[in-house]
């Protein structure tokens, strides 16, 4: 059995000063997925005991950049999806595990007035082949900040913010396709229904005390691995960033370890 943690950070460097490392001793995870590290390479010294861990900074100083610390170590490493101009602003590690691959993503937000919209809608398509061309050689698993509530179900308010970024009309049907091509939001495969789960809370409006949040942090996996999944958890009791911790359990062996 392994347990599978991603968590936006919100600043690698900001929440080192917090309860990070005492969260992460008590989740125990067998991988960690981090994003939103906000840091340079040599910006931080931090090193799990007992984990291999892989980083992917933006170009850009503060910005971005994703995170993963394993107890395996991957049998190799791509950084971004190899197309230049995606790949400049530290989104994705993806981790070859032998049988599985392991992708981390911190998915471009779509911003105030959805200015950046058609930049993800070329992300979301891009992303997608480069799933799909993964999924053809091996089962995966995608976790990280995805920037979409998916359904009305995973928002607060989701009626004063059709027109929100993360959750206009563009975002979610982009999210539909990709499970269309054989891919399970796997918190829903297991809660179809449950209501007032969420993983990220706005700190302008206190909306954490209110749980007035958004479901946008995600564990996705190629529908060969659903037999495996044993359970898809949100972990809204940790603190010290506006995302909370996401979680998947599941069955799984490298053959080749």
């Amino acid at each position: 059995m392994l347990r599978f943690f991603s968590w936006n950070v919100n600043g690698l460097r900001a929440i080192l000063k917090k309860d990070f490392l005492s969260d992460v001793e008590k989740l125990n995870p067998d991988l960690l997925c981090l994003q939103e590290i906000k840091l340079q390479e040599g910006q931080t010294d931090l090193e799990l005991e007992g984990y291999h861990s892989y980083w992917n900074y933006a170009e850009k100083k503060g910005y971005s950049g994703v995170a993963v610390f394993s107890k395996q170590e991957a049998k190799s490493v791509a950084y971004g999806m190899g197309i230049p101009e995606h790949d400049t602003e530290g989104r994705l590690l993806t981790l070859d595990f032998g049988d599985y691959y392991l992708v981390n993503c911190y998915t471009p937000n779509s911003q105030n007035e959805l200015r950046r919209l058609a930049y993800r809608m070329e992300w979301e398509e891009a992303f997608r082949e480069y799933l799909c061309q993964l999924k053809s050689e091996k089962p995966l698993i995608l976790c990280g900040d995805l920037n979409v509530a998916h359904n009305e179900i995973d928002l607060k308010n989701p009626d004063s913010n059709h027109k929100s970024a993360g959750f206009s009309d563009e975002e979610r049907a982009a999210f539909s396709k990709l499970l269309e091509s054989g891919f399970v939001d796997s918190f829903r495969h297991f809660y179809p229904d449950l209501e007032d789960r969420y993983s990220w809370w706005s700190y302008r409006t206190r909306a954490r005390s209110r749980n007035a949040g958004w479901r946008i942090d995600y564990f996705v996996v190629s529908e060969d691995l659903v037999p495996k999944l044993l359970d898809a958890e949100i972990h809204d009791d940790i603190m010290g960033s506006d995302h909370c911790p996401v979680s998947l359990t599941f069955d799984i062996a490298n053959k080749d370890a």
